[in-house]
């Protein structure tokens, strides 16, 4: 997930279970919260794949603008 009045640095939301985590889009990696071990390692490895979708939905944010693509699940 990402949020219209998003924060710097560049991350997204990933929650599982009652569990959430800010990921640090550049690096992939947890900034804040915590995921358990193999979802976290899943969700690393998708985005990883997807840095560049991700930085695109982030500078759409940044411009204000509403309209983000979906970005398809890891397979």
């Amino acid at each position: 997930m990402m949020y219209f009045d998003e924060h710097r640095p560049p991350h997204f939301h990933a929650e599982y279970n009652g569990n959430n985590a800010e990921i640090l889009i550049k690096d992939a990696k947890v900034i804040k919260g915590g995921l358990p071990k193999k979802q976290l390692k899943l969700v690393l490895a998708w985005a990883t794949l997807h840095e560049d979708e991700l930085v695109n939905n982030w500078e759409e944010i940044e411009t204000g603008n509403m309209k983000l693509k979906q970005i398809d699940p890891l397979r």
